[in-house]
């Protein structure tokens, strides 16, 4: 019973340490680009027709890309007790090759380079 009153004693200290930080953090002085509806840097009151950055595009592509990799590779750990481990793990192994291939040529090609 003792454990039982210690976790839920560190769990509500916690969630109340939490919530306090969680109100206090906004109330620290917000400037301009937080309080516009976009925080995106657009304008949100000009044209709509202005040119959007392909850089910047390119840039939040490759930002799904690799998350993507992540939700791939969630199931990972659970491919121990496949009847196959080892070919679960040969198959995350390519798609890391590939994808480690990929960001080594975005590199180089000066894909992630965000100014010029």
């Amino acid at each position: 019973m003792n454990l039982l009153s210690t976790v839920l004693l560190i769990t509500t200290a916690l969630s109340l340490v939490l919530a306090a930080v969680s109100f206090w953090l906004p109330l620290m002085t917000p400037d301009y680009q937080k309080l516009s509806p976009y925080e995106c840097g657009f304008d949100p009151l000009g044209s709509a027709r202005l040119p959007f950055s392909l850089r910047f595009f390119l840039v939040a592509i490759l930002f799904l890309l690799f998350d993507l990799e992540i939700a791939l590779l969630l199931p990972l750990p659970w491919g121990d007790q496949l009847p196959s481990p080892t070919l679960t793990f040969i198959w995350a192994s390519a798609l890391l090759a590939l994808l480690t291939i990929g960001l080594i040529y975005e590199w180089l090609q000066g894909g992630l380079e965000w100014a010029e």
